[in-house]
C-alpha cells in the first residue's frame, strides 16, 4: 500500500532509511541536516532500532563501522564539515568492502563556511574523499521522491557490492518539501552477509583488517576493489534527460542546481530555443556513454554548478573533443533563479550563432 503525503527532503531520506530496514543509525548534529537526526531519534524506538548521538563525527562513523561488521544496515548523515571529518573512516569501510549508508547534505565552503544550499563537495565525494586507492557509488538525488527512492536503491547497492554508498544533496534538497508517494521497499535478491562478525558458533572465525603489511596482500586488495569498482561501472550508471532529441544546447547539471536548469530551459523552449537538459543521477560512476550520445547530436554543453566548477571536468572526460563545454557556476551558497540561467542560455545561443 502506498501513501503521498507532504514531506520534507531530510524526513523522506530517514524514513526511507527505516522503511530499507535500518536499524542503526548514529550521528553529530550540523546544520541544514539536523530533521535526519531528530526523525531518527523518535522513530527508531518505533521499529526497535538503535539511535545514538556521538561525541563527534568521527565517533558516530566509527559507530557505523561497528555495526556494519555486526550485519546491521546502518546510516550515518552530516554536512560538509562534518563529512570531512569521516574521510578516515571511509577509507577502512571501503578496504574491508563493508555497506553503510552515508548522507551529506552539502552547505557553503569552504571551511565553515554557512549553512545555504552548495555544490562544492563534488570532488570530495566522487574521488573517494579519504586516502588509498578506493572509490563508492555516489547518488545526487533531484527531487523529495528520489531522495526516499534512491535512499531505499542505496542500502540495497551498499549491500550488493559490499561497499560504502553516499547520498549527495544539499540544504535546498533537504529542508525543501514536496508531497511524495510513501511504499514499502521492493524485494530485491542480495548475497548472503558471510562476512559479518556475530560470534563463531559453529563456524570458524573471521576477521575483518584495512592493516595489510604484506604489499603483495595490499596491492591484491587493491586490484580486487578495482574489478569491484569495473563492474559499478557497468551496472550503476544512471541519469534523466529532458527534451535532448533536438536540443542544439543541452545544459549538464545536478541535484538543486539542475532543478534551476529544468526551469531555464522551459522558459529558453518556450522562446523558441531547441535547449535540453542532461541530470547525471550518479556522480560516480558518471553516466559516461549515456552523456557522450547526447553529445553526438547537440552542437554546446552549458554545464551549470553550484560551484566554481568541478562536475564539468567528468564532462570533459566523458565527451573528449566531441562537443565544446561551457561553464556558469555560482559558489558559496547563492541559489540562482531560472531566468539568470535562461539569460546565460540565450547569450550562448546568439555568441555560438546556434
Amino acid at each position: 500500500m502506498s501513501d503521498k503525503v507532504l514531506m520534507k527532503g531530510t524526513d523522506a531520506i530517514a524514513e526511507a532509511a527505516i522503511r530499507a530496514g535500518c536499524r542503526c543509525y548514529f550521528g553529530y548534529p550540523i546544520t541544514p541536516q539536523n530533521e535526519i537526526p531528530e526523525y531518527m531519534a523518535r522513530r527508531m524506538p518505533e521499529v526497535g532500532g538503535v539511535f545514538l548521538q556521538g561525541e563527534s563525527e568521527i565517533a558516530s562513523i566509527n559507530m557505523v563501522h561497528g555495526a556494519v561488521a555486526a550485519g546491521v544496515r546502518t546510516m550515518t548523515s552530516s554536512s560538509s564539515p562534518g563529512i570531512s571529518l569521516k574521510q578516515e573512516c571511509l577509507s577502512f569501510l571501503a578496504t574491508q568492502e563493508l555497506p553503510a549508508v552515508i548522507v551529506n547534505i552539502m552547505r557553503g565552503g569552504p571551511g565553515l563556511g554557512n549553512i545555504a544550499p552548495n555544490q562544492g563537495d563534488y570532488y570530495q565525494a566522487t574521488r573517494g574523499g579519504g586516502h588509498g586507492d578506493y572509490r563508492m557509488p555516489v547518488i545526487a538525488p533531484g527531487s523529495i521522491q528520489e531522495l526516499y527512492d534512491l535512499t531505499m536503491d542505496a542500502f540495497d547497492i551498499a549491500d550488493k557490492f559490499r561497499s560504502p554508498v553516499l547520498i549527495l544533496g544539499d540544504g535546498m534538497m533537504g529542508q525543501m518539501m514536496e508531497p511524495i508517494v510513501i511504499h514499502e521497499k521492493p524485494e530485491v535478491e542480495l548475497p548472503e552477509k558471510d562476512y559479518i562478525l556475530d560470534g563463531a558458533r559453529g563456524r570458524h572465525g573471521r576477521v575483518l583488517k584495512s592493516l595489510i603489511l604484506n604489499a603483495r596482500g595490499m596491492e591484491e586488495q587493491n586490484w580486487k576493489l578495482k574489478r569491484k569498482y569495473d563492474l559499478m561501472r557497468q551496472e550503476l550508471p544512471r541519469c534523466e534527460e529532458y527534451m535532448t532529441d533536438d536540443a542544439k544546447l543541452v545544459v549538464v547539471a545536478y541535484g538543486t542546481a539542475a532543478r534551476i536548469a529544468k526551469g531555464a530551459v522551459k522558459r529558453a523552449r518556450a522562446g523558441g530555443l531547441q535547449v535540453g537538459i542532461f541530470r547525471p543521477v550518479t556522480l560516480w560512476p558518471f553516466p559516461d556513454s549515456a552523456l557522450l550520445e547526447v553529445a553526438k547530436k547537440a552542437k554546446l554543453f552549458l554545464v551549470f554548478e553550484m560551484s566554481t566548477g568541478q562536475m564539468i571536468d567528468d564532462v570533459k572526460l566523458a565527451v573528449g573533443n566531441r562537443i565544446e563545454c561551457e561553464f556558469y557556476g555560482r559558489p558559496g551558497g547563492v541559489i540562482p533563479q531560472p531566468k539568470e540561467i535562461e539569460r546565460i542560455i540565450e547569450r550562448l545561443w546568439l555568441q555560438k550563432e546556434l
